[in-house]
Order: structure tokens, then sequence, then C-alpha cells
């Protein structure tokens, strides 16, 4: 696929005086097609990101869009899970699964819907449900839309590692058949790695990290040795135990064998490092630089 999923430049949301900006002069492009893992602190602005590209929110500051439109426009062909998983606790599965149908009777896609919903009790009311058959529940209320892009907010928190892994087999596989754009922010690293093409990683209201994911771990390397100048390479995480110097860098060039042992970060390994090391200066890949950005530069 070709063209934007998500497009912001400049982008600020503030709730007050007293809360302070939740995101500020964000910038950054989603190429349409991928699995995006969504990662970073807690408030860091994930949840405001989201909701800002879902048109619930209105920036503060700067633009934002979405599908190419304006989010509220594009509501249509978005389905957005938040955290808390709003449903109506009185209907049944089988009330809100009819539901689903109703409003979206263009693309309702009952087969999708059920993949998820299947090992969920019919008649159960919502308000009887555990955390983790709600979740199944959105998320199949989410599927059946049959969305051009889904915005998930820690969707798996409330699941079983066995119940986590079907799930985002399911999502996978949906993003594969039908090219939907999914952007999943969680606290999960390792489960995230493995499934996730394209990484936003926000800290303070901006994105520090964007991009392809193997682009991004491979532009850095964690390194071991005795000799102290890593010129003209970036630290961005050092520590020294004895006379051993280990470091995780970001690559400007090949780094020297004969001075340093050199292997690739996990992913994970690379966002604590950046995650404990907020002064690291932002690294965008050039597909997820804004196009006015690129214009500008």
């Amino acid at each position: 696929m070709t063209g934007a999923a998500i497009e912001a430049n400049g982008l600020g949301m503030t709730y007050g005086r007293k809360r302070g900006w939740a995101l500020r002069d964000c910038s950054f492009r989603l190429p349409a097609g991928r699995v995006c893992a969504l990662v970073g602190p807690n408030g860091a602005g994930k949840s405001t990101l989201l909701g800002l590209a879902a048109g619930l929110l209105r920036p503060t500051e700067g633009s934002l869009r979405v599908l190419g439109t304006g989010p509220g426009e594009a509501r249509s062909r978005i389905a957005y899970v938040s955290q808390d998983k709003p449903l109506y606790p009185q209907l049944t599965v089988a009330d809100t699964l009819w539901a689903g149908a109703e409003l979206n009777p263009a693309t309702w896609d009952r087969e999708a819907a059920d993949r998820v919903a299947g090992p969920l009790p019919q008649d159960a009311k919502v308000r009887t449900l555990s955390g983790g058959q709600r979740t199944r529940l959105a998320l199949a209320l989410a599927l059946g839309k049959r969305p051009e892009l889904m915005l998930l907010d820690e969707p798996m928190a409330d699941l079983d590692p066995l119940a986590r892994h079907q799930l985002m087999g399911i999502l996978m596989a949906e993003a594969a058949e039908n090219a939907t754009t999914i952007v999943m922010s969680s606290h999960i690293l390792t489960e995230l790695e493995g499934s996730c093409d394209y990484l936003l990683f926000v800290d303070g209201g901006r994105v520090r990290l964007g991009g392809e994911s193997d682009d991004i771990v491979a532009a850095h390397a964690l390194v071991t040795g005795q000799a102290r100048d890593l010129a003209p390479h970036t630290v961005v995480e050092s520590r020294t135990t004895g006379r051993q110097l280990t470091a995780l860098v970001r690559k400007e060039g090949p780094v020297d064998p004969a001075d340093w042992d050199v292997t690739e970060p996990s992913l994970e390994e690379l966002l604590l490092a950046h995650l404990r090391s907020p002064e690291a200066p932002p690294l965008l890949t050039p597909s997820a630089h804004a196009r006015e950005e690129v214009a500008a530069g």
C-alpha cells in the first residue's frame, strides 16, 4: 500500500496548565499497511495520540491527518479500542455483536467477529464478563467493522498468555490478509518485538524513535571493550565494570572490531536504554518523516 495511515506535524495537546502538555511538537508519518508498536513510559502521550487519531480529541496545536483526511472524517474507517473498553453493560454478547452489525452494515464481517468472540457465552450480559472476556468482545467489534486502521490501546493487558498469543495471531492474520494498518500500544515489549514491523517510541510528548523496527535496531550496536573513545558514534547509554566498558551506540559507520566486541541489541534492550537516556537524540527513518518536514529540509 502507498500513502500514510497517520501523519502529524507539530502536533500538540494540553489538558490545561495544571496537567501540562501531553504531546508537544510531535511530528511523524506512519505508512499504511504497517503493524506499529506504540511504546513509551506511563504519561508519555500514547493514549492521547490514539485518542486524537480516533477523532475523539481535538489537538491544541499542529495538524493530524488520518487515512488522508481529518480524523473525524475518517471515523467510519477506523476501529478504536481504548484501555477501558466501553461497552453497554446491560446488553448480552449476542446483542452487542448484533449492534455492531447494525451500525456497520456496509462493512460488517460476522466471520471475523466470531473468530474472536467465539469462546464467549452469547447470552451473558456484558456486566458479568471478566476483564479478559470484555477485551475479546471489544476486539471482536473492532475486527468485525473491517476497518482500514485499528487503534488499540493496551489491548492485551487483561488477557492470559495463551489468549494473548491467540488474539495476536488473529490480528496479524488480519493485517496480512487485508492490509489493515494496526497501531498497538503495550508495555509487553517482547510480545511486540515478534509481531510489529514498525515502531513509534513516544517519550516526553514527542516521537523519539520512529520507523521500521529492523532498521532502527540495525542502526544501533551493543559494544564491549577496554577502549574509551567511541567517536564518531552517538552513545545512547554506557556503563563501566572494572576496565570493561559496555555501551549502546547509534552507529555512524562501522564499529572497529579491533577495539570492540559488537552485537546487535534486541528491541527490548534498545528501548530500555532509550528510556533510561531521555537526552539521547531522536531517530526517525525516512519513511517516518512527515512530508512537510521532508519538503522543508
